[in-house]
């Protein structure tokens, strides 16, 4: 890692940041207008290329509805017990669900008014994993 290569642990944090903001259906310039920064100081952190500091955490979270241990969750290589461990299949999947797509996904599961469309969302995704292409 070069000097101005983000850290993992700021990219990590920086993707969630991003990934509450837009389930949330909140833009970068409202949450800019609501930390008392700009929006691309919003967007630094959601890269990663700037770090965001303990107390502008704190305030995101609380922001976004989250507690600051959500920022952390899913960080590849760190257990429970905070030690350092192999990387897990749960971080294909965090992954995944912090692209584009997983988020429109998860957003389109979350406001889903029905039981049943959010079962028709379900079984449509899991129809198309299934297709033999």
């Amino acid at each position: 890692m070069t000097k101005r290569d983000p850290n993992y642990i700021d990219v990590h944090v920086g993707s969630r940041i991003r990934m509450r903001r837009q389930l949330i259906n909140m833009s970068q310039e409202r949450l800019g207008e609501l930390l008392g920064i700009t929006f691309q100081q919003v967007q630094k952190y959601e890269k990663g290329s700037n770090r965001i500091s303990a107390s502008r955490l704190f305030y995101a979270a609380k922001t976004l509805g989250v507690p600051v241990q959500f920022f952390y969750d899913g960080l590849p290589d760190v257990d429970q017990s905070g030690g350092l461990s192999e990387s897990s299949a749960g971080d294909d999947f965090l992954a995944s669900m912090m692209t584009p797509e997983g988020i429109h996904l998860a957003k389109a599961f979350k406001d889903a008014d029905s039981e049943l469309k959010r079962r028709i969302i379900a079984n449509l995704a899991r129809m198309v994993v299934d297709l033999k292409t």
